[in-house]
């Protein structure tokens, strides 16, 4: 016989359990939210229920979750009747916005959206955190803090109670999520507990906000020349696509300098501008005028292949960007352009405007490019992988005093690779360039006396092959490679008639990047002729745990000496310099390369370039050196500019002293003859999850017009999450503020 007794004792608690599940279910809360017809899930280890009372108890691990917010607690008690939620011990309530308030004891509404909470903290969802004695809630929209303090750094793991680096305290805080604000009342900022600013009303955005109008932090500084100067940049946002900064600047000595950035994207257009004015002092003796600059960028797509746009950047003399700190550029470049891509091909039409910021650049000597058309096209792989290319263009450049010139050229070429049974790596090539030049007032390079015009050609034929043998050897943890390498090039010589203006082909370097490469001069308008053959070994070792040491060494051979290349260029004679470079890397924190072009007879060193590094983090140093020995490449009518001899050195160390702190120095100096210190340079930062400092001093040597050598020391704040302050103290200068970027 069944024990229905038994079976009455085991049903009871089943049903009750159910019942009152199911009448939390049921519970239809009051409110306008979503939350308001959200069912109530209740989770906890003890469930008791007051039916009399019209409350129900929860107790152990306790979840109550209405709608979007969840209150977890030790214990929660629910009244029905009233339709109230009262929490305690270890309480936490999760908030849609990822913001989670912490609490010893909460008296809610029962759709967790209002009520009073006593000795509480949020954390807010970038981290920061919030603490008070005491709060409210106000319908889930609005919480006010009694005498509370904010603060997005960690606490202290062996102390909690220990300030940190800083926070703010305030007698009211509230948090806005509506408007997204979070304002204080009767503020005082403190540094490690002790208080440093007080105001009375601060305001900043909440995490969830991305951008919003208003004040920037304010710069300040002072300055010899400009005196003392604040600025304070505002920030507005027009649109989801769009936005602008404008950054009034006040100063001592020169009045005001505004400036504006504003930035702007469509579907498929985008652009940016800046810019900035004053009325301030030119150089001695000119008075004062209006200066300025503005400067663009451009982009549309019209469709799937073809895009275009425009860079713009002009100035009112050659001066201000460098001295107000915009830029340290020698030249503006502005460009219009429309570009297509097609497969494997590509067209663009370019134009180019220059204007030249140093003192010895004519204004009538300055090219203006209109237009320059260009097309690249790359075949697919054809029969054993070879493949054809086109090159086509047409560039036209015009002045008012100087060369003009117009130029149509293409290039074909044809390439194909081989690999033997015995891993040797062929690559044969052979190209045509063709050229046309209708050129005026072209200096003679035989007798610069003597000026040409007319129409002048091109046709130089090309063929060659590459060869290459990669071995390597393994030897317990070490393998090492070995790779000779030869290339035959075979062209006609004496290809560069004087009629033909070199516009491209200027700047001109032989080192072991381009021993290998069929056209050594940079550009289209001088060729490289002559059968030559070009040579050269590299090998390395390379260790199993990633150390590795390399060397390579190569020299070109041509049948016949070549006038095109000056005597200094290692290229001249039958028999080039020695070119090549060393690298060695044997530990993570070893990395040295050497690069050298040796004289072939007495084998000194026409060109040194050094870039190492070495150290761990808490002391690394840093070396970089070059000497370039090209007297007999320097330009008359500037004998200071970029093609006279230059060595150079620049060294400097840096500490990571600990995870936040770094401090280092640097230094470069001019090693020829008249030359100097050119920069000086220190800086201490330190940064962690809150607070940023750093201080830069920097000592510039150059001179030029109404920019003199110059001091500058930038010292900068930045409090995570409300902003950041700069100041600076210069010597002839103005570029602390940076304000302009």
């Amino acid at each position: 016989m069944v024990n229905l007794g038994f079976l009455h004792r085991l049903l009871i608690p089943i049903v009750t359990y159910a019942a009152i599940t199911v009448s939390f279910i049921n519970i239809a809360l009051g409110g306008e939210d979503a939350d308001s017809d959200a069912p109530v899930i209740f989770k906890a280890d003890q469930l008791r229920n007051e039916q009399k009372l019209g409350i129900v108890v929860a107790t152990g691990n306790v979840e109550f979750t209405k709608g979007m917010r969840t209150l977890l607690a030790d214990t929660v008690v629910y009244n029905k009747r009233e339709d109230t939620v009262i929490a305690q011990s270890n309480v936490s309530l999760l908030e849609p916005t990822g913001e989670v308030i912490f609490a010893d004891r909460v008296e809610l509404t029962g759709d967790l959206r209002s009520g009073i909470v006593e000795n509480m903290s949020v954390r807010l969802s970038d981290g920061a955190r919030i603490a008070a004695t005491g709060g409210r809630r106000f319908n889930g929209e609005r919480t006010e803090f009694q005498k509370a303090v904010y603060s997005p750094c960690k606490l202290c793991d062996e102390d909690p109670y220990k300030a940190p680096i800083w926070q703010v305290k305030a007698f009211k805080v509230t948090h806005n999520q509506p408007s997204k604000d979070i304002t204080y009342q009767d503020a005082f900022i403190e540094f490690y507990g002790t208080p440093v600013i007080y105001t009375p009303y601060l305001s900043h955005p909440d995490p969830t906000v991305d951008r919003r109008s208003g004040f920037l932090t304010p710069s300040y500084g002072a300055s010899t020349v400009l005196g003392q100067f604040v600025s304070t940049p505002y920030y507005l946002d027009i649109a989801t696509n769009m936005d602008a900064t404008f950054s009034p600047t006040f100063t001592a000595n020169e009045g005001l300098v505004g400036a504006l950035e504003v930035r702007h994207r469509l579907n498929t257009t985008a652009y940016a501008l800046d810019g900035s004015v004053t009325y301030g002092s030119k150089d001695e003796g000119e008075g004062d005028a209006i200066r300025g600059h503005i400067r663009g960028k451009l982009l549309h797509e019209f469709d799937s292949i073809w895009r275009g746009g425009a860079k713009i950047s002009l100035s009112t003399d050659d001066t201000y960007l460098r001295r107000y700190g915009i830029a340290s550029s020698d030249t503006l470049e502005n460009k219009f352009y429309v570009e297509g891509f097609h497969g494997r091909s590509y067209a663009a039409a370019n134009a180019y405007y220059f204007s030249g910021l140093r003192s010895t650049d004519s204004l009538g000597e300055t090219p203006l490019v209109l237009p320059q058309l260009d097309y690249n096209f790359e075949g697919e792989p054809g029969r054993f992988g070879s493949q054809w290319s086109v090159d086509a263009g047409f560039l036209s450049i015009t002045r008012t005093d100087g060369t003009d010139s117009r130029r149509l050229s293409s290039k074909a070429k044809w390439e194909i690779p081989h690999t033997t049974r015995h891993g040797s790596l062929y690559r044969a090539f052979t190209s045509l360039q063709t050229d046309a030049y209708l050129a005026s007032d072209v200096v003679d390079s035989r007798n610069t006396n003597n000026v040409l015009s007319g129409f002048s050609y091109g046709l130089f034929p090309q063929a060659g092959v590459d060869w290459r043998l990669p071995l390597a050897r393994k030897d317990g943890v070490i393998t090492q490679t070995v790779e000779p390498i030869i290339g035959v090039i075979l062209s006609p010589a004496g290809k560069n008639p004087v009629r033909i203006p070199n516009e491209d082909s200027v700047s001109f370097e032989f080192d072991d990047t381009n021993l290998f490469s069929r056209n050594r001069f940079g550009g289209i308008d001088r060729v490289e002729g002559g059968p030559r053959v070009n040579y050269g070994l590299g090998s390395g070792f390379f260790g199993r745990r990633g150390g590795s040491s390399s060397f390579f060494i190569g020299q070109s051979f041509r049948l016949d000496e070549n006038n095109d290349f000056s005597s200094d260029s290692g290229l001249d004679e039958n028999f080039s310099d020695l070119v090549g470079r060393v690298r060695i890397q044997p530990a993570p924190y070893i990395d040295a390369l050497y690069r050298f072009r040796l004289n072939k007879d007495q084998f000194n060193a026409r060109r040194n370039e050094l870039a190492a590094s070495a150290g761990v983090p808490i002391f690394q140093t840093n070396v970089n050196y070059l000497s370039i020995d090209q007297q007999n490449l320097v330009d008359t009518q500037d004998p200071e500019g970029d093609f006279r001899d230059r060595e150079e050195i620049t060294i400097g160390f840096n500490s990571e002293i600990t995870d936040q702190w770094e401090i280092g120095v640097n230094t470069r100096r001019d090693l020829t003859s008249g030359g100097g210190s050119r920069l000086h340079g220190a800086f201490l930062s330190y940064e962690d999850e809150c607070f940023v400092f750093r201080t830069d001093f920097s000592r510039t040597f150059t001179r030029d017009r109404d920019v003199g050598p110059t001091d500058t020391v930038l010292v900068r704040f930045v409090l995570k999450t409300l902003g950041e302050v700069q100041t600076s103290a210069g010597i002839n200068e103005f570029s602390p503020t940076n304000y302009f970027k």
